[in-house]
């Protein structure tokens, strides 16, 4: 039974294989983790459907497949590895090389597969070629063929060869002639012999060269056992140089870096995702970006009294907390925040419930969480939700559900020391709240009557809201009551 790659989220369409979980000859029961994969939202570990034996892995680590395609086979438990062919055969006395059965690319059938001729022990059983009578008009090929091509497992273990040279092919006789050491030469990458078909090259290596339109069998192979490397690729890639004849006026010459010059990314999973909402949002919402400067030093302080709470002891706490708890009372007045224009429709769309978006920096690029009704949670249960969400997204291991249906985001550029931002709104909200650094700064202080300066802790807020909907008045009165709260926290019980 194959097992197709499912759409784990909203209307993906394809993930790429990070790490399998099982190899070839495993047993395994239904619901065991078989493999983890990088969608565009996050990483996910794929249940088995099925319970049996592990037959074959279709899809190499590191390559990108739609969904719907075969990854993994899955046979009956009591299925057995088909046995190696006995060594006393009466077809042939001398395998030339052995064939990885478990291994899909043996067949040259599959596109980024892993090599060809694995070590048994990592792939399972292997079965051995058979000798069949050569034909007329393989005798004639083998007798133009001049090299020898070998092919080497990982680590140096030879797996296969393939001996040919300019003498008419003749009888197998009885006794084994030596074997040749492995030439030191680059070992062209296009094998001489119909039992290789295939360029040696790793998955990352030939999504380059599809890339850069390089065709893996002109490279030159200077990897181990004759593999081809990036360094081959970009090579090959690399246009010509013209040879010009030195004159006598020749200038000086300048030494110029034989190194790329240029590098290509492929933009996928969460940057290919961001790509494509920020450009739908910027052109499909009018955006207007109001700011505000604030005294903080109030919320600062509230926050050291909060850090030593025995509520909140084993959770951070910080501004963003108060920040989160203010943005949610101030929905209260100005509702509109926490809606979307419906184009199609012609509607907006008022919600009573407030997912509240966090966008987080992880190793994978930026995500967007969500704590789901959030309007519902005391200010320990945010901050729980806080600090589980910001920690699961650094890991990451954001499920899809996680990161679907927001309602308000609030992205915090302040902790790399950022003042303020024009963020675009996320598609299918309404406003955006950029929370910048705090800084101690000069301000202007009036106690008693009596103006002076002061240090304080400033920060700066900006919002950016959908001005189909959200009118100048709407954005600006939220704005003021975040900042208010921010200013002075007391004022909280006013909402």
């Amino acid at each position: 039974m194959d097992y197709l790659l499912p759409d784990v989220g909203e209307g993906l369409t394809e993930a790429e294989i990070v790490s399998w979980k099982v190899a070839v000859g495993d047993v395994i029961e239904i619901n065991d983790i078989v493999v983890e994969i990088e969608t565009a939202k996050s990483l996910v570990e794929l249940p088995s459907p099925y319970a049996g034996t592990v037959l074959a892995l279709h899809v190499a680590e590191g390559e990108t497949v739609d969904v719907g395609t075969a990854i993994i086979s899955v046979g009956d438990p009591t299925e057995q590895p088909a046995p190696p062919v006995s060594a006393a055969s009466p077809v042939s006395a001398e395998p030339a090389f052995e064939i990885d059965l478990s291994n899909p690319a043996a067949s040259g059938s599959m596109e980024g597969a892993s090599l060809v001729g694995r070590m048994k022990a990592e792939r399972g059983p292997v079965r051995r070629a058979r000798h069949g009578s050569a034909s007329p008009a393989t005798e004639a090929a083998a007798a133009t063929q001049m090299q020898v091509q070998g092919a080497f497992a990982p680590g140096g273990a030879q797996s296969q060869e393939v001996l040919a040279t300019d003498e008419p092919a003749v009888p197998a006789v009885s006794a084994r002639e030596p074997e040749p050491e492995p030439v030191s030469e680059f070992v062209p990458a296009r094998a001489t012999s119909p039992t290789q078909a295939r360029a040696l090259a790793k998955p990352p290596v030939r999504k380059l060269a599809k890339d850069l339109g390089v065709d893996l069998s002109s490279c030159r192979a200077s990897g181990p056992g004759g593999t081809v490397t990036r360094e081959d690729v970009q090579a090959a890639a690399a246009p010509v140089p013209l040879v010009e004849e030195a004159t006598a006026a020749a200038g000086p010459t300048r030494s110029v870096s034989t190194g790329a010059r240029e590098t290509r990314e492929p933009v996928k999973g969460v940057g290919k995702m961001m790509a494509a909402a920020m450009v739908e949002s910027a052109f499909s919402a009018p955006h207007v970006t109001e700011w505000v400067t604030v005294d903080v030093t109030a919320t600062m302080q509230l926050v050291e009294r909060l850090r030593a709470r025995r509520e909140l002891r084993e959770v951070k706490v910080g501004p963003l907390l108060v920040l989160a708890r203010a943005v949610l009372l101030a929905m209260r007045r100005t509702p509109a925040i926490n809606s979307f224009f419906d184009e199609a429709a012609q509607e907006v769309v008022y919600k009573s419930y407030v997912n509240l978006g966090i966008a987080a920096a992880t190793p994978r690029g930026l995500v967007v969480p969500h704590v789901k009704d959030a309007q519902d949670l005391s200010l320990v249960e945010l901050a729980r939700e806080l600090d589980d969400l910001t920690a699961t997204a650094r890991a990451g291991r954001t499920q899809p559900a996680q990161m679907t249906g927001g309602t308000f985001t609030i992205t915090n550029v302040g902790v790399f020391g950022i003042d303020a931002g024009t963020p675009i709104i996320n598609p299918g909200e309404s406003a955006i709240l950029c929370f910048g650094a705090i800084k101690r700064q000069p301000w202007v202080v009036s106690t008693g009557g009596v103006e002076e300066i002061v240090a304080r802790d400033v920060t700066t807020l900006a919002l950016s809201f959908d001005h189909r909907h959200v009118d100048g008045e709407q954005g600006s009165r939220f704005l003021a009551d975040v900042a208010g709260i921010l200013a002075d926290p007391g004022t909280a019980l006013l909402f």
